[in-house]
C-alpha cells in the first residue's frame, strides 16, 4: 500500500497544501477509515517512513531524501510524549535540541512558546501536575518552539474526554490562525475534521477520494464512499434512465422515478446509488417546497434527541432511511407504523457510482 500511497501523494496529496494559492496558513484535515494511510502520510511527510516511489517537495524543493531533523516541520502525537521526569520547560526545550542545557536565547524561545499556548506560569511543573488539556498544550508548545512552517498532528486529542476535546479543538484552530502556521491534522472524528479545518482530504486504501472545503465535501460528495463516510447519508439503488438539462432521471429498484444531480454517472443504463442527506428530507407537507420529489414511507422508529427528531423509515425498499428534523412546535412526532409522504428537492439528490 505504501507504493500506491506515495505515488498518489505525488499526484494529489501535496495539492492539499498547494491547491489553494495565497490562502495559507490553513488547517488541512486528513480523514479515512482505519488502515487508509492517514498516519503513513504524516510519517512520510515527517521523514519517518521512506518514500519508495514519487517525490515529496516543499515550496518547490525536493525534500524526499532529507532527514527528519532537517525538514521545516514538527509532529504532534496522540499521547503527547512528554517525559514525566522533566519539567514542562525542559520538555519544550527538547524541541530545540536533545541536550537540556539551553543558551539564553533558546530559553527565551521556550518561554515564548509557553506563552503562545497560555502556559507561562507552568514551566517549572512536571507533566503529572498538569491537566490533560494543559499537557496537550505543552506538547503543542514543544512543536512550535523552533517555529516550524508546517505542524503535523496525528490525532492529538484522541485521549481527551468530549468536553475537553471540543475546547482544545477551538484552541488549536485559534492558535494556528493567530500564529500563521499550516497544520496537517489526522483524525478519525468527522465532526472534528469538518469544524476545525479549512480543507479536508478523504483517504481510502491509500488513495485520496476527494479534497475540498468542509461544506463542499459534505454537500457535494464526488463518489459513494465520500457520501457514506462523511456524516449520515441515505442511499437508494437504481438505474439511470436519461440525462438532460443537468439532471439524471433515475428509476429506483422500487419502480419510483426521481431526478438527481448526475455526479459520476454519464449515460442511460448505468447502475447508480442515489444519495440524500437526512436533514434535506421533509415529511410535513406544509414545509415541502414547490417542485419537491415525494415518496411514500412507513415510520419504523422515532427517536427524540433533544434539539432534533431522528426518524427511521422504510422508503423504496430501504428500511434504514433516516430523516432529521429540528425540534419545533409545528413538527409532528411520528409514531411507528404511520404511513407518511416524504419529499426533497431534486438538487439535494445526487446520482453517484454504484
Amino acid at each position: 500500500m505504501l507504493n500506491m500511497l506515495n505515488l498518489r501523494l505525488q499526484q494529489g496529496a501535496f495539492n492539499l497544501l498547494a491547491s489553494v494559492p495565497n490562502l495559507s496558513p490553513k488547517i488541512y484535515a486528513v480523514i479515512g477509515p482505519s488502515g487508509a494511510g492517514k498516519s503513513t502520510l504524516l510519517a512520510a511527510l515527517a521523514g519517518f517512513v521512506p518514500v519508495q516511489s514519487g517525490t515529496l517537495s516543499w515550496q518547490g524543493i525536493d525534500i524526499t531524501s532529507w532527514k527528519p531533523a532537517d525538514r521545516p516541520m514538527a509532529m504532534l502525537f496522540q499521547d503527547n510524549n512528554l517525559f514525566p521526569h522533566l519539567t514542562i520547560a525542559q520538555n519544550v526545550g527538547l524541541g530545540i535540541r536533545p541536550a537540556l542545557r539551553l543558551t539564553g536565547d533558546e530559553v527565551g524561545q521556550v518561554n515564548d512558546a509557553l506563552a503562545r499556548v497560555g502556559l507561562t506560569d507552568f514551566g517549572t511543573r512536571k507533566p503529572s501536575e498538569l491537566s490533560g488539556g494543559q499537557q496537550s498544550r505543552a506538547a503543542l508548545a514543544r512543536a512550535l518552539v523552533f517555529e516550524p512552517e508546517l505542524v503535523l498532528m496525528d490525532e492529538p486529542l484522541g485521549a481527551l474526554d468530549k468536553q475537553l476535546r471540543e475546547k482544545m479543538q477551538f484552541e488549536i484552530t485559534d492558535l494556528a490562525h493567530k500564529l500563521g502556521i499550516t497544520v496537517v491534522y489526522v483524525t478519525h472524528d468527522q465532526t472534528e475534521a469538518l469544524t476545525m479545518s479549512d480543507r479536508v482530504a478523504v483517504f481510502n486504501d491509500g488513495v485520496i477520494q476527494q479534497i475540498a472545503p468542509p461544506d463542499e465535501l459534505y454537500e457535494s460528495p464526488e463518489n459513494s464512499f465520500v457520501a457514506q463516510f462523511i456524516g449520515e447519508n441515505n442511499t437508494l439503488e437504481g438505474v439511470v434512465k436519461k440525462i438532460s438539462d443537468g439532471f439524471a432521471l433515475v428509476e429506483l429498484d422500487s419502480g419510483d422515478l426521481i431526478d438527481c444531480k448526475p455526479i459520476n454517472v454519464s449515460k442511460p443504463g448505468e447502475r447508480t446509488r442515489v444519495s440524500i442527506r437526512p436533514e434535506r428530507v421533509e415529511y410535513n407537507n406544509d414545509r415541502l417546497q414547490k417542485g419537491a420529489h415525494t415518496l411514500k414511507a412507513e415510520v419504523l422508529e422515532f427517536i427524540y434527541m433533544g434539539d432534533i427528531f431522528r426518524t427511521r423509515l422504510r422508503v423504496a425498499g430501504n428500511n434504514e432511511f433516516i430523516i432529521k428534523t429540528r425540534n419545533a412546535p409545528d413538527q409532528v412526532r411520528l409514531a411507528p407504523g404511520t404511513q407518511i409522504e416524504i419529499g426533497w428537492m431534486p438538487e439535494d439528490c445526487r446520482a453517484l457510482d454504484a
